[in-house]
């Protein structure tokens, strides 16, 4: 058996075709998963009367079971929970008219939530005490405080945390080949059958992974750069 390096170079801008939306299922949960987060993670800090249990339990739930159960759960409840509805209330809507992506998006969206409360959390908490007191001593209430300069210090300090989640949720996405979406790695299997060369299709998959997780980790040192010649009160 020889590897078939032509087939490699061939097969790796077939399969470059499927990076769109495999960027799409990795870029857009985390985007959403950090808005969550934040609020999951400020709820739990300042323990919110009741709600705070809520966000306790989401966390602990999300971060305890797995990502494709998550998946899963949501691809096949979600729609049980609309078409019910929509058959008790007599609404025309029927969740065949809801894209799989949607699914796809709102349980990885519910997944990066659940760790990125824990990451913002950790990174709120390791700011001093110290800078919430001195803002309230110039004047700023909590919120401007927490905006101007607990979370950007706070974003700074788990940037390396950020950037694993990038590269996880990359590696994460080959879930949604599960419930038909064609990322990078159910491409490489389709390309793969029609020539039965899985190695060859596997391998250039494997490089385009790579490819992101390199670039993710030259940006998050850039940015780590950046936030530390602020940090010194420097200008970049």
């Amino acid at each position: 058996m020889s590897i078939d390096f032509n087939f490699i170079y061939t097969s790796f801008f077939q399969i470059l075709k499927a990076l769109p939306l495999t960027l799409v299922i990795t870029i857009v949960p985390l985007i959403a998963g950090f808005g969550i987060g934040l609020v999951t993670a400020l709820v739990r800090i300042y323990k919110v009367p009741w709600v705070y249990r809520i966000a306790n339990f989401y966390v602990s739930f999300f971060r305890g079971t797995p990502m494709l159960m998550h998946l899963f759960l949501i691809y096949y409840g979600i729609p049980l929970i609309i078409d019910k509805l929509a058959a008790r209330y007599g609404w025309a809507f029927q969740s065949s008219s809801i894209p799989i992506l949607v699914f796809v998006l709102f349980a990885f969206s519910l997944t990066a939530g659940a760790y990125m409360s824990e990451i913002i959390r950790s990174g709120i908490l390791a700011v001093d005490t110290g800078q919430m007191e001195a803002a309230h001593a110039v004047g700023m209430s909590t919120s401007q405080a927490l905006r101007r300069i607990i979370l950007p210090q706070a974003v700074g300090a788990v940037l390396p945390n950020l950037c694993s989640m990038f590269v996880g949720f990359l590696h994460g996405s080959t879930l949604a080949f599960t419930v038909s979406q064609m990322d990078i790695l159910g491409k490489a299997d389709v390309v793969a059958s029609v020539s039965l060369k899985f190695l060859e299709a596997f391998i250039a998959a494997a490089l385009i992974y790579w490819g992101l997780t390199v670039i993710a980790e030259r940006i998050t040192a850039l940015l780590e750069r950046r936030v530390a010649v602020y940090s010194k009160g420097g200008v970049s």
